[in-house]
């Protein structure tokens, strides 16, 4: 007869696992993914190293999971900040939204968006560039269709835009600031390659 977990078991699982992942967001967010190992994030959790493999295979396996975790977490905000308003008030929230978010913690940030990963989490960065790519995409097909914007394609627009916006970022986050006027050239920039002008 195959063994099945009770409640209490699956719960006190279930509840490991969360704290392990918990454990594992705190050092990203402290030192970036160089100072994610196994060893660290059991300790920052309170279990033993063989704890972390029982819920993840392997250290790419947590990494991708967390990568997630937190990107989707970035994800709904800013397709939260795209939901309503102008197409230039969208634009602006979500350029706005993604780096103030960004600058917050720029450790944290720079992990997600540029630092040298394991190959499995570039393949999540693509799909985090695509999912920011959508709220972008939205924003300037709400604008062409009201006049604010020009006829264009929304695609490649909004793929420029996340590469841009990400691309400028990388420089403050790697330094730890940014000057007051970033966000807002960005936001005037975002705005001028669309063919609105605020």
């Amino acid at each position: 007869m195959p063994y099945r977990r009770t409640p209490a078991v699956q719960q006190r699982l279930d509840a490991q696992r969360d704290a392990i992942a918990a454990a594992a967001v705190a050092l990203v967010a402290e030192h970036g993914y160089r100072g994610l190992t196994i060893a660290a994030v059991a300790g920052r959790a309170g279990v033993a190293t063989g704890s972390v493999y029982r819920h993840f295979a392997d250290k790419s396996d947590l990494m991708v999971q967390i990568f997630r975790r937190l990107c989707g977490r970035e994800v709904d905000a800013v397709a939260s900040a795209a939901a309503t308003g102008s197409a230039v008030a969208r634009i602006t929230a979500v350029v706005e939204t993604f780096a103030f978010r960004a600058l917050r913690n720029p450790v944290l940030a720079y992990a997600l968006l540029a630092e040298p990963v394991d190959a499995a989490v570039d393949v999540e960065r693509l799909v985090m560039r695509r999912a920011f790519a959508a709220a972008f995409e939205g924003a300037i097909r709400h604008g062409i269709g009201t006049g604010e914007f020009p006829e264009q394609d929304p695609d490649l627009a909004a793929a420029a835009l996340v590469g841009a916006v990400g691309e400028v970022l990388i420089g403050p986050l790697q330094s730890g600031g940014a000057s007051a006027e970033t966000v807002p050239a960005l936001v005037a920039l975002s705005l001028r390659a669309l063919g609105a002008f605020p």
